[in-house]
């Protein structure tokens, strides 16, 4: 008996969605960082957006931990379901606070020196990388659950989860620690 449900969209063409979705972003995102200062518009609301942020990924970090616990403690798929699209939509917030941040406010370097550099490069880089790679295993993961394709989704979920979990915790440890660097703007 098949028990997967009818989906929107063809296996392909989601394929090729993800594959469209995941080279765009971080191609956005690449381009904003060396938009020259005179092609960016006034906008000086923009400046609050890295605090606002680093809430919403405080509140994606929460949302991703209730979403495992009601999962795995309490069996409660409809929970579950609930808090990981709350995820999924911060995170969508999350990120196109972040593209008008970045298309608003010039790149600011990080101000601090020697050792602490060093810890916070290391923590934003491995935040950037892994934030591209989780795109489209999130895309996947979501994509699996809602086709009814749920050993897939578990499958995925075990790799795609820690990762969520990382990017939206890092992004705050970068705030916190690029923090008084925006303050010197």
């Amino acid at each position: 008996m098949n028990t997967e449900k009818k989906v929107w969209i063809s296996d392909k063409s989601f394929f090729w969605l993800v594959v469209g979705i995941s080279m765009a972003i971080p191609a956005v995102v690449t381009l904003l960082r060396f938009l020259p200062d005179e092609w960016r518009p006034t906008a000086e609301f923009a400046r609050g957006l890295p605090k606002l942020n680093a809430i919403i990924n405080t509140l994606v970090s929460i949302t991703l931990i209730l979403g495992f616990w009601a999962i795995k403690s309490k069996k409660d798929k409809g929970l579950h379901q609930k808090f990981m699209l709350a995820s999924f939509v911060l995170s969508t917030v999350f990120l196109v606070s972040y593209v008008i941040y970045h298309f608003s406010v010039p790149h600011v370097p990080y101000c601090q020196t020697g050792t602490i550099k060093i810890i916070y490069l290391l923590i934003l880089f491995t935040h950037i990388v892994l934030a591209a790679v989780v795109l489209p295993l999130v895309l996947y993961t979501i994509y699996f659950s809602t086709s009814g394709q749920i050993v897939k989704h578990r499958k995925w979920a075990k790799i795609t989860f820690p990762m969520w979990l990382y990017v939206s915790v890092t992004g705050v440890v970068v705030y916190l620690m690029l923090a008084p660097c925006l303050d010197q703007l």
